[in-house]
Formats: structure tokens, sequence, C-alpha cells
């Protein structure tokens, strides 16, 4: 029997009922399931990390003998820290602590609750946990529910299942490179910066794809329109604007801002994820996990051909 797991987290927090519904579905088709997640809510936190300060982890049983009678299959953390601080904890020596002798598979950061669409991926916890764990080598996918309530959140789920397990078809049952043993950095996925890409992808742009996914160069960034169609679509990020976002108040004797957003805007964009949300599709963008100039970022153009040659989901989700 496989004593592969996948890993869970998110940045609404432990209690959050998105994140618990996906654990009871994935628990229900016989996946392992092991939750680190924050404490408390960690939202639009980015890649906050809680340098040189202890932090305290805990199991939560009560909650795992709530979702499930098969808690064998079930072990559910809590980490006063953020999205990352669980992802650090959990790859880099504190699941083996917690639970000895386990192999993760991949990661899934969520659901979460409203979008993370356009620049959202910069500011997200939940796309935050996905990408840090591509940098530790590690497969990687976030799941967003592109609305700020929580009606209708169980079709989310089914949308997710499907990625979910496209994605595991992929994967060996240990990560190909986690905490990265070795790093190839002439891999044909990746780029040539700053010289012109050579393509040496081009003879099998799908192999590439699949190698940059499991080995954590490349993570996926879903998100569910509350009218989903029931259809996907491969995009690029689009481009929304939150205009108002300050709210001053001058009535305190000390002045006193509020980050927010009294209304948001967004300019059309071909493939892009804003758009295929407001039509009702799941976006599935396959987002960098490392910035251009660094040697393991993926070649542009290998991205590129994967959004040409896409139509619902990402062509390599398919092989």
């Amino acid at each position: 029997m496989s004593n592969s797991w996948l890993l869970m987290t998110n940045d609404d927090g432990i209690e959050a009922k998105p994140l618990q519904l996906l654990v009871v579905e994935l628990l229900s088709r016989g996946h392992k399931v092991a939750v680190l997640a924050p404490s408390d809510n960690h939202s639009a936190t980015g890649m906050k990390l809680s340098i040189g300060k202890p932090l305290g982890v805990r199991e939560r049983k009560d909650i795992s003998s709530e979702l499930s009678n098969e808690t064998d299959d079930l072990r559910m953390f809590e980490l006063d820290g953020t999205p990352c601080d669980t992802i650090i904890t959990a790859l880099d020596g504190g699941l083996e602590q917690l639970m000895p002798g386990i192999d993760v598979k991949m990661v899934i950061s969520g659901i979460n609750i409203g979008p993370n669409l356009s620049q959202d991926t910069y500011h997200s916890g939940t796309i935050a946990a996905a990408r840090e764990a591509g940098l530790y080598g590690m497969p990687a996918l976030a799941l967003s529910w592109s609305s700020f309530s929580e009606d209708g959140i169980e079709k989310s789920i089914g949308a997710s299942i499907t990625v979910i397990e496209s994605c595991l078809e992929l994967l060996p049952e240990k990560p190909a490179n986690l905490k990265r043993p070795h790093v190839d950095v002439s891999s044909p996925h990746l780029s040539d910066w700053p010289k012109e890409s050579s393509k040496s992808w081009s003879q099998d742009p799908v192999s590439a794809l699949i190698t940059a996914f499991q080995h954590g160069e490349l993570i996926l960034n879903v998100n569910i329109p509350p009218d989903w169609n029931g259809k996907y679509a491969t995009t690029r990020l689009g481009m929304r604007w939150y205009r108002g976002a300050v709210a001053f108040d001058e009535e305190k004797e000390t002045s006193t801002f509020t980050i927010g957003a009294s209304s948001i805007d967004y300019d059309p964009v071909e493939r892009g994820d804003c758009d295929a949300d407001i039509a009702g599709f799941s976006s599935i963008t396959c987002l960098p996990s490392w910035p251009v100039m660094h040697p393991l970022a993926l070649d542009e153009r290998l991205l590129s051909w994967c959004l040409e040659n896409s139509t619902e989901m990402p062509i390599w989700l398919y092989k």
C-alpha cells in the first residue's frame, strides 16, 4: 500500500470551511491527507515568514475526528504562523517529526475564500504557500473560490478534485526533487536568460512542462467562479485594479488608514484569468515559481507554448 500523502494548507486558517470540505472529499476518494495550516487567518500576507520566532504547533484531533472516522488517513495540525511558515515547517523536517515515515506527493493550498487573480498572485497567502512548496522542489497548486461569500462553495469541490487528480496521475509516489538534492540548470524547461531562448524543449514540450511541475518550477493557480459553467480555461494573468483602496478616518485622535477597496475594475485581456472568471470558467494559470532572472526560472517561450496550445485544462495535464 502506498504511504504517499497529500499535504494541505491555506491562509484562512485550519478551521476554514472550504479546506475542511475538500479534506472530506479527498478522504472519500481514498487519499491520505496531512494538514498543517495556520491557526488563524493570514490572508494577503504573501510570502511573509516569522523569522527567529518560535511557532507553536498543535494537533487538532477535535477537527479530524469530526471530519472522518478513518483517522489513520487524516492528521491535522495548526501552526502559529503564516502560510509560508507552514510549508517550510512541514517540508524542512517538521512533518517527519510529527508523522515519521510518510512521503508527501503534492501540496494543495486552499480552497481560499475570495479570488486570487491578476496582481492578487503577489499578495495571496494561498499562492505564496504553493510557491514556497515549489521552491522546495515540491509539486503544488493553489485553489480559490472567486467569491467572498461561502454560498455555493460546495461546487468548488468537484472542480478542484478534477484538477488535483489530473495532477496526481503525473506524479511519482515520492517527489522527484524534494529539497533539491540535485540541480540541473541545463534542463530543457528552464530559461537561458540572459541569452535568447534556445527552445531546447521544442522536441517534447509536454514532457518539459510535466517535469517543470514535478520539480516545482511550475505551480498551478486555480480560481473557481460561483457561477461555474462546468468548464475550465487555461489562462495567463489578467488585469484588475483596486480603486479607492485606502479609507482615512479623521475622527480619531490619531489618524488611521484602512486598506481595502471600494471597487474593482478590470481591463480585458485575451486568455486572461479575470476574463475567464467573469465568463464562468474555472481559470487554471501556470505560474513560474522562480523569477525570470533566477537560474531555475521557466523558459517564457515554453509557458507561451502551453497557453497557445491549451484549450480547457493545460495540455500537459491530459498526458
